[in-house]
């Protein structure tokens, strides 16, 4: 029992280090003592055997405040690469990250239909030739990170996916794992999303805060206290199915009056492509920015309905930031004003200012950033537990 709790201590001590390294590089061993509270044997040991592992090196020394200069300690962020795949509706992202998430290659293919079966010789293309453009390292590829739109349960199968084609006979991770011989990860997209912000984006110093996807449908990432909220079966956030007419629209999932018929970009755009007048996102953003009225009465009426899902939200969870993620948003300040308006007519005053609502930093990159994360943190956490 003593060698095991011992072993225990060590790998907990390596941990702690090897994050404030990830975070603080380049960093002194005297200053991870500071920082750490371990005595200078502990670090200087643990510090060594993470080089040997290659996840940190040593660079020249730094700044001196008296006596020897300090040699600096810098996390090893080329030691191995991750890939993150989005499988969306009408597309699929990819990208290869370093780990510190930095991308180093992206793709994107444009589907034909929302079918998975009539796409899962594109996705494997995909992984393939991204893990072909690796370049040397000690570790290579070290797992897959997959996120669709729809349920993915606690086991990380696909369950439901109301917009997209799938085939749930298909164990995606499984398939994947035994083609490529690395750990795989599935995650719903709005989850990723989420992550993403949290880990690489806008969200870093929030520990609490929501993801609004808003494409075909709308997803909703939760985190609390800087983890991903996934509910007992993997399900949260699928507040795109909240009822705000009861009478309403028939929905795909079953329901009637679901947010997202009336406030998704596929919402959006349909009336618009009924009489072949808007077929895509970016059409509509320039008529938009020819003050188009129909357009522009289209915009209003865009943020207004997503204001009010988003204050249901807001009243529900009381995050500290809600992140959207649409390009039409993104590129039009007038919807964004419409949704604060929807909300603050809805909310008291002194509550909806508490919290922040801006857009995605990362742009359509969030979800894939977002299952990378997911990698890299896994990949790290099998050299200290």
């Amino acid at each position: 029992m003593m060698i095991a709790d011992q072993i225990l201590v060590k790998k907990m001590n390596q941990k702690v280090l090897l994050n404030e390294i990830v975070s603080n590089s380049p960093i002194s061993r005297a200053r991870l003592s500071e920082i750490t509270g371990l005595n200078k044997s502990t670090v200087s040991s643990q510090v060594n055997t993470l080089i040997e592992k290659k996840l940190i090196f040593e660079i020249g020394q730094g700044q001196s405040s008296g006596g020897r200069k300090p040699v600096m300690l810098v996390f090893n962020k080329n030691a191995g690469y991750s890939i993150g795949i989005d499988i969306g509706v009408d597309s699929i992202n990819g990208i290869l990250t370093d780990l510190k998430g930095n991308i180093v290659v992206d793709q994107s293919h444009q589907l034909e239909k929302p079918s998975f079966d009539r796409n899962k010789d594109v996705l494997f293309s995909m992984i393939k030739e991204l893990s072909n453009q690796i370049p040397d390292s000690p570790y290579g590829l070290i797992g897959i990170g997959i996120c669709v739109p729809g349920l993915v349960s606690t086991e990380q199968k696909v369950i439901f996916t109301p917009n997209f084609d799938w085939n749930y006979q298909i164990d995606l991770k499984a398939d994947i794992e035994k083609e490529f011989q690395v750990p795989v990860f599935i995650e719903n997209e709005a989850n990723a999303g989420a992550y993403g912000e949290k880990v690489f984006g806008a969200a870093k110093n929030y520990e609490n805060l929501i993801y609004v996807s808003v494409g075909t449908g709308i997803g909703i990432g939760i985190v609390i206290n800087h983890d991903i909220y996934r509910g007992v079966n993997g399900f949260a956030g699928e507040m795109g199915h909240l009822t705000i007419d009861y009478n309403g629209l028939k929905c795909s999932c079953g329901n009637k009056g679901c947010w997202e018929l009336y406030a998704s970009e596929k919402a959006l755009l349909h009336t618009f492509q009924q009489n072949n007048r808007i077929n895509t996102s970016q059409e509509l953003i320039h008529l938009a920015n020819q003050n188009d009225p129909d357009v522009l009465m289209a915009l209003q009426n865009f943020g207004f309905y997503l204001g009010i899902g988003l204050t249901s939200i807001l009243n529900t969870f009381n995050p500290q930031a809600v992140i959207i993620r649409n390009d039409i948003v993104e590129a039009l300040p007038m919807v964004m004003n419409s949704i604060r308006n929807s909300i603050s007519s809805r909310s008291n005053d002194q509550f909806s200012n508490t919290q922040e609502l801006f857009l995605s930093s990362l742009g359509k990159n969030a979800p894939a950033l977002g299952t990378s994360s997911i990698v890299i943190e896994h990949f790290l956490e099998m050299f200290t537990s």
